[in-house]
């Protein structure tokens, strides 16, 4: 029994010397997968009308050097997308968000980087063709604050939608495996009255 437990205290001290060596100290190296960013499943979750939490007002300095605030996107269906470049499922919908947001002229689409410099993020939108605008919120974390208790973005990419009061009507939590599925939770906030 000693022998036992002598070996496995030696196994969990070698994975915890081991783990030491692990690169990246971010959170998403603690609570993610090693991947270097947390990732969701994909999931989606709709919330009907009555049961949406007040709206969300969030703002902040955008990569091109301006400022957007969401005070000025009420009265519009509005896609909120949380990403940056070195997350390999940001660049696998990146190309799904272009085109949806060409295609849904009325519907107003925000990116919110979580992680990049202005050049970073300038690069991969250009890369990627995205057209809307993303606001830098590595320095503040003030937009992800904003959505915390509401809907929060607790895994990147994450994709949220808000009615046109402003207040959180779907999300997607994790990559965008299909434009059909955005768009469909798009559609439905825009139908109502």
């Amino acid at each position: 029994m000693r022998r036992v437990t002598a070996a496995i205290g030696a196994v969990l001290l070698a994975a915890v010397a081991l783990a030491g060596c692990a690169s990246g100290d971010g959170l998403a190296d603690r609570y993610g997968t090693g991947q270097g960013y947390v990732s969701g499943d994909g999931q989606y979750l709709e919330l009907a009308p009555d049961e949406r939490q007040a709206p969300v007002a969030f703002a902040g300095p955008t990569v091109d050097g301006g400022e957007l605030d969401s005070a000025d996107l009420l009265g519009q269906v509005v896609v909120v997308n949380f990403w940056y470049a070195g997350c390999p499922p940001c660049r696998f919908e990146a190309p799904f968000l272009a085109e949806l947001s060409t295609e849904l002229e009325d519907v107003a689409f925000v990116g919110v980087n979580v992680y990049d410099s202005a050049d970073v993020a300038r690069t991969f939108e250009e890369e990627q063709g995205l057209a809307f605008p993303s606001i830098l919120d590595v320095q503040s974390g003030a937009v992800q604050l904003a959505f915390a208790g509401k809907m929060a973005p607790n895994a990147v990419p994450t994709t949220l939608v808000l009615d046109r009061e402003g207040r959180v009507a779907a999300r997607i939590s994790g990559v965008i495996r299909d434009p059909d599925i955005l768009r469909a939770l798009v559609e439905t906030v825009e139908e109502e009255a």
